[in-house]
């Protein structure tokens, strides 16, 4: 378990654009195939200067404790020392989301005779 003074920039795709969150709790959760983020840090900005981006993102996230990712959702996990600006962006030319389905286009897995 990470230690609270550590800070995590945690890059993900969701539904289909690319969140940068920071943290100060990740690690592999008990369920299979899923990385824990916990502690959500947003920076105390002033009321005159409101980036949307990162409203968006703790209006988003306001009332969860704990948020369960996907592995293949993850792009990058980095420790970092301070916290920057939450953001969302688009999905770029160099990132790639991994296949949702595993099935194929009639949505039945193929039969094997035999």
């Amino acid at each position: 378990m990470a230690s609270s003074k550590h800070i995590y920039r945690v890059c993900f795709i969701n539904q289909g654009k690319v969140y940068e969150v920071f943290a100060r709790q990740v690690y592999q959760s008990e369920m299979y195939g899923f990385v824990v983020v916990e502690e959500l840090i947003f920076g105390e900005r002033s009321a005159i200067v409101v980036d949307p981006g990162e409203e968006k993102l703790k209006t988003e996230f306001a009332s969860v404790t704990r948020s369960l990712i996907p592995m293949h959702a993850i792009i990058r996990i980095d420790e970092v020392e301070k916290e920057g600006v939450a953001k969302i962006s688009e999905l770029g030319a160099n990132v790639t989301a991994f296949p949702a389905s595993y099935l194929p286009q009639g949505g039945t897995p193929p039969r094997k005779d035999g």
